[in-house]
């Protein structure tokens, strides 16, 4: 665990972000370092597994609120609204955590190898874990590390650690709630294809009648199901990948805040104003001052790398396998959440979406 606490120490000081965030070349793979603790960040997590190596963290969901800390893993097995805030680092220890997201082809394809009996449906659908982390899962992400320091490697080892990992985390304590993620039946597969919809639309408006149909379910399952799992209704959620996009816009790309509130798909810039303000605790002009006038102050949940930012030599994926990079909406937006994005081109990196059974075809409608 030292080991990859310093590996991934160094690696960040040198590549992360204002957040202290660190893309990297491995598909899948980011970490973070954090040497004081700082305030929220809206964010809509992506399904991964997060090892906390140094430190703690805050995490809301919903009105739920835990705190994971060092030598757990945070397990996220659907697209969450979450609120993360640092509440343990310093310069000596600085907080120290390393992600890598799920990739659903994967788990599909082991839950299959591995069969065995389905487990009953849970009346919620259940999205967020904590774990004690395993040592064979630290061993994974150590050797995803070395591929840092060797990219030619990359294409040859990578797929084989990335199958071996999801498969510890299959036969774990938490295994029957992946499963569920890509079995088509399940509450958790089948409102991701209409949560893939509300990313891929964010800036239109969209009936929940379209909603429902994409996940088989009636109106009243689907507002049931829909926020029993992400703790918000479909309209929230919109709104939230509305306002967290509009941030971006006004830090990163200079758009003041009635173009950004137009861009994102707001007719009222009043209401736009009210909603950010709601979110953020102020104004956005405000905000966007106070992130201006302090560096070191967290600047929300999606940033965009450099456009001449460089990879060590190795070039984006551009196949279609799972990786940080994914779509939230938009012609050219290629966003990562939980403090990163980037903005590429569809030149050199095809906007990808989660992957779901058709649920006309699979899914059989509930009541």
């Amino acid at each position: 665990m030292d080991t990859l606490k310093e590996a991934v120490r160094t690696y960040a000081t040198a590549h992360a972000n204002p957040d202290g965030l660190a893309l990297t070349a491995v598909p899948g793979l980011r970490m973070m370092c954090v040497e004081a603790p700082r305030g929220d960040l809206h964010s809509i997590y992506r399904p991964l597994v997060c090892l906390v190596l140094q430190g703690a963290k805050l995490m809301t969901v919903g009105c739920e609120q835990r705190v994971f800390s060092a030598g757990q893993s945070v397990i996220v097995s659907a697209d969450m609204p979450v609120v993360g805030r640092i509440i343990e680092a310093s310069r000596h220890e600085p907080y120290l955590a390393i992600a890598v997201e799920l990739q659903l082809t994967v788990l599909r394809e082991l839950t299959a190898h591995l069969g065995g009996v389905r487990p009953p449906r849970p009346s919620r659908t259940l999205t967020l874990f904590a774990e004690d982390t395993q040592a064979a899962v630290v061993d994974c992400a150590s050797r995803l590390m070395r591929l840092l320091d060797r990219p030619e490697a990359t294409p040859l080892l990578h797929d084989g650690i990335s199958l071996e990992l999801h498969y510890w985390l299959l036969s774990g304590q938490h295994g029957e709630a992946l499963r569920a993620l890509v079995d088509p039946t399940s509450y958790a597969s089948r409102l991701g294809a209409a949560i893939a919809i509300l990313r891929q639309d964010y800036q239109s408006p969209i009936r929940v009648e379209q909603l429902a149909a994409a996940a088989g379910m009636s109106l009243t399952a689907f507002h049931k199901h829909f926020k029993h799992m992400t703790s918000l209704t479909p309209g929230q959620y919109q709104k939230r990948l509305r306002l967290i996009e509009a941030r971006r816009l006004m830090l990163e790309l200079g758009f003041t805040a009635t173009s950004a509130a137009l861009d994102v798909g707001y007719e009222s810039v009043s209401q736009f104003t009210r909603e950010y303000a709601r979110l953020f605790k102020t104004p956005p002009k405000r905000d966007v001052l106070r992130v201006r006038n302090s560096s070191r102050e967290p600047i929300g949940a999606i940033h965009s790398l450099p456009p001449n930012h460089s990879f060590r030599g190795t070039a984006p994926p551009t196949d279609d396998t799972w990786h940080p990079h994914r779509h939230v909406g938009g012609s050219n937006k290629c966003h990562v959440l939980d403090g990163v994005a980037w903005k590429l081109s569809f030149e050199t990196l095809r906007p990808l979406s989660l992957r779901f059974p058709s649920a006309t075809n699979t899914c059989p409608r509930l009541p």
